[in-house]
């Protein structure tokens, strides 16, 4: 059956030219049954040029008027109601032009009575026997592909929404998932069916067992990510105890520079279960501040300067300049670059942020309007322990950013932090805070008239981005894929989340937004429990904490916070045009100030002079308190000698 199949192509669709000749063939069929019967009972008539006009005039108004409405170019599997609604109207058409031209005949003599009753009755048969047979092509499809298609996971689908509803058709004729029902919360659909599909129900995870007893039931799609959000503390409860998989569907195509981009369903991921909408931006906007420019993204190979890349390449720019000095990873997302946007103008540096010369280079070749800094040490345990190489990446390197925006008349600087550099406890997010003050005292110098230069400087602070390189989420993956333990630092330890795409649409939009020298911060809703993330993440791979994977408690790391700072609190921040985007107000510095005690921490790390570098960062930062780290001795020197 499978090699008919092939031969005749079923798994595909049958040719449209056989289409229409088997339509003209039904539609001349119709006229000859509609001319036997009007002359058996209506009235018989002897003439033979009455039959052979007609039966000529049948089949080339039929094949005319077919191929002009394209009945047979429809795929028939796929039928609607607007492609019967296309095969009456050409059924009417074809009665009423072969009436016409009878009637203008000489040599057929016109009968009123006759040409009446056998023009109506020639248009119902042909209308019917044109939608019986396209049924008739379903029913026989349906019938070899059941027997011969073999069962792929059952599957419910989750909602009774247009995009769930879309999933049947998506699905039908998938060799992977075999659709059971639709599922959804309530009795409200009770007793209904859609696209032939019955609707079940529940209210508690014995109606999720029952249903899975039942049906088979092996997984549950759903349509979007809000739709599994809105379900994670009911039906995701229900399928996790009971080994049920959660599925999602993507959109169902992704368009890049014309060309559509087909997507699998895949298993849903602790990403997809972020506890709020994700952010929405003005696209419209964003493509119009960027088209046509040249930019330039340091840190262009990390998760977040790589997925930065990716979405700037949609907006039309005209040259895309990646600076970074991880080999490797540069040379992938040049590949993926090119691969992807066939049509991008884009140039790889390799160079490091610490090298003033090798930025002078970029920047003199390429002249960018546009920068984005996103290169930075972030890890916060190794750069306790790393701190002078923190100070020349994190704070020289963004000094020798802003600086080359300055000498090149950039219109734009976009600097990435963290949320760290609030109130910091740890050298990574002092680091940071000391980039912000000095990128920020450039950028008022500017406004103020004190600095020649016309770039216009912005930062965009947001916590821990989920998946990023080295970040939790993949650690976890990691350790549950080996059988733990899964480790946790502290089981009361919270952290703010954001997914990588959120996080570069924020930079984005603050980019667009900017009108002076801002900080940008992101109101990243609740914040998520750690030990809970760990075991989610356990409970989503099939496993139960505990029994399956242990989970381990380490202790808080050097530096390390047990809650992070909320960034958008009415207390700290103003608010913008955007709900969830507000500018964080902070303490001004003079530039002259700054600039010199950069460069004094600047020396101090090339001297690899540990405590007098981070002596001095506490009293340009006086809100930097550590924490869980051997430089809190640092803060108890400095609070002795303010009391003496």
């Amino acid at each position: 059956m499978s090699r008919l199949i092939e031969k005749l192509h079923l798994d595909r669709f049958v040719n449209a030219n056989l289409i229409l000749a088997l339509d003209v063939l039904a539609s001349l069929g119709a006229s000859v049954v509609s001319l036997f019967f009007a002359n058996s009972f209506i009235r018989a008539i002897s003439e033979r040029d009455t039959i052979v006009w007609w039966l000529v005039g049948s089949v080339v108004i039929s094949l005319f008027f077919f191929r002009l409405l394209d009945i047979h170019r429809a795929i028939i599997r796929h039928s609607t109601v607007k492609e019967i609604w296309k095969v009456a109207v050409a059924t009417l058409v074809k009665g009423a032009v072969l009436g016409l031209f009878l009637w203008l005949i000489p040599r057929v003599p016109f009968n009123e009575r006759f040409y009446v009753g056998a023009l109506l009755l020639d248009l119902m048969l042909t209308f019917v026997v044109l939608v019986v047979m396209r049924v008739g092509m379903i029913v026989v499809y349906d019938a070899i592909r059941n027997h011969t298609k073999k069962r792929g996971t059952t599957i419910m689908i989750y909602g009774t929404g247009d995009k769930a509803v879309s999933l049947v058709t998506r699905l039908q004729n998938s060799p992977h998932y075999h659709v059971a029902a639709f599922i959804v919360y309530g009795r409200e659909w009770r007793h209904h069916s859609i696209a032939n599909h019955p609707v079940c129900y529940f209210e508690s995870q014995e109606d999720v067992a029952y249903l899975q007893k039942r049906y088979g039931l092996e997984a549950v799609l759903f349509a979007s990510e809000t739709d599994a959000r809105d379900e994670q503390e009911r039906l995701l409860r229900h399928t996790e105890e009971l080994g049920i998989k959660v599925l999602i569907a993507p959109p169902i195509d992704e368009v890049i520079d014309g060309c559509v981009m087909k997507q699998n369903v895949r298993e849903i991921k602790i990403e997809d279960l972020l506890g709020r909408p994700e952010i929405e931006i003005s696209m419209a906007d964003i493509k119009a501040e960027f088209r046509g420019k040249t930019l330039l993204v340091t840190g262009a190979a990390g998760s977040i300067g790589s997925e930065l890349c990716r979405q700037l390449s949609q907006f039309g720019i005209r040259h895309l300049v990646l600076f970074d000095n991880a080999e490797t990873p540069i040379h992938n997302l040049r590949l993926e670059l090119e691969e992807r946007f066939p049509n991008l103008q884009f140039t790889p540096i390799i160079g490091d942020v610490r090298m003033e010369q090798r930025l002078d280079f970029a920047f003199r070749t390429y002249r960018p309007q546009i920068v984005f800094h996103a290169a930075a040490y972030k890890h916060v345990p190794l750069m306790e322990e790393n701190p002078c190489e923190a100070m020349m990446v994190n704070v020289a390197g963004s000094r020798n950013v802003a600086d080359k925006c300055i000498a090149y008349e950039v219109e734009k600087m976009v600097m990435i932090s963290t949320d760290k550099a609030v109130n910091p406890t740890n050298i990574m997010g002092c680091t940071k805070r000391l980039a912000e003050i000095y990128v920020q005292s450039l950028g008022l110098a500017v406004e103020q008239g004190t600095k020649i230069g016309k770039t216009r400087f912005v930062t965009t602070r947001f916590g821990n981005v989920l998946g990023s390189n080295g970040s939790v989420i993949p650690r976890f993956r990691e350790q549950i894929a080996k059988g733990g333990p899964v480790t946790v630092t502290h089981p009361e330890i919270t952290r703010f989340f954001m997914t990588i795409p959120e996080a570069c649409r924020l930079v984005m939009e603050a980019a667009t937004m900017a009108t002076g020298t801002q900080i940008f911060v992101f109101d990243m809703g609740e914040s998520v429990k750690i030990d809970h993330l760990a075991r989610r993440m356990i409970k989503l791979a099939g496993l139960e904490p505990e029994r399956d994977i242990e989970i381990a408690y380490t202790g808080l790391r050097p530096g390390e916070k047990l809650y992070e700072e909320v960034l958008s609190n009415t207390e700290n921040t103003l608010p913008t045009s955007h709900d969830r985007i507000r500018i964080a107000k902070v303490r001004n510095y003079d530039h002259k100030e700054a600039v010199s005690s950069m460069e004094q921490l600047v020396q101090l790390a090339q001297a690899v002079d540990i405590p007098q570098m981070v002596r001095l960062m506490k009293r340009v930062v006086p809100e930097y308190k550590s924490q869980n780290s051997d430089f809190e001795m640092y803060d108890i020197e400095q609070d002795c000698s303010q009391v003496s």
